[in-house]
Formats: C-alpha cells, structure tokens, sequence
C-alpha cells in the first residue's frame, strides 16, 4: 500500500507541473493580452497609444453624471454658505493653531498652519467653481 500511496503523489505532482507549464505556455512578459486575445491592462481605458479620445469621452461621461448630482444651478446658495461658513472654521483654527504653537518645538505648529492655509486656497478654488458654474 505505501508503494501505491507514493506512486499515487508521484502521479499528483506530475499532473500539476503540467498544468503549470500548460496554464504559462501563452503566457509572455509585459504583454498586456492572455491567450484568447482579451486585453487585461489597463492602457484600454488609461488614455495611452492613441486610446485618448475614448479616455475623455470617459471624463466628460463622469463629469456630466456630478454635475447631474451636484445640481450647481439649484443649490448655489447653499454650497456658498457652506463653503463660506467652512471658511469661517478654518480662520478660527489658524487662529488657535497660531495662539498655541509651542515654542520649542515650532516647526510642528508651522506645519499645521500651512496644512490649514493650503485648505483655505481649496476653499477658494472651489467657490471660484461655483461662481463659474451657470
């Protein structure tokens, strides 16, 4: 019986090594195709190798369904408010960041000021997007 159990692994592993060199034989690197053709990279849809007019075609689809969600024209106001009142918070924390930065170590406080600064520039760009939004 232990004849037929090794015999019976020994058939086992060659049938797995064949299916491995089987299952790689179409296999070839840096191809983006596997054997039936069917492309799996990315490239299709990434804009590259003349592919970049259906790639914006894909943008405009996406930019199209948030403006469908978004409804700019309808809440305007809402969005100004909100991005206003988001201005508002971010003033107040600078302040408190800029009242508690601890003296021996600045760079840490600094760091924070800038991070909330940069939001402010956001904020500004994104009310700057609505404004031009009919």
């Amino acid at each position: 019986m232990n004849k037929e159990l090794i015999n019976l692994f020994v058939f086992i592993g060659i049938c797995f090594i064949g299916y491995l060199l089987f299952r790689n034989l179409n296999y070839k690197e840096g191809m983006s195709s596997d054997a039936s053709g069917n492309n799996s990279s990315s490239s299709g849809s990434s804009g590259i190798a003349g592919n970049a007019s259906a790639y914006a075609a894909t943008i405009k689809s996406n930019v199209i369904k948030n403006q469908d969600v978004l409804l700019i024209s309808k809440y305007r106001s809402d969005y100004e408010t909100t991005i206003l009142n988001l201005d508002d918070l971010v003033n107040n924390l600078m302040l408190t960041t800029a009242l508690n930065i601890d003296p021996s170590k600045p760079l840490d406080g600094l760091d924070k000021l800038n991070k909330l600064n940069e939001s402010k520039v956001a904020l500004n760009n994104v009310m700057k997007f609505i404004d031009a939004s009919h």
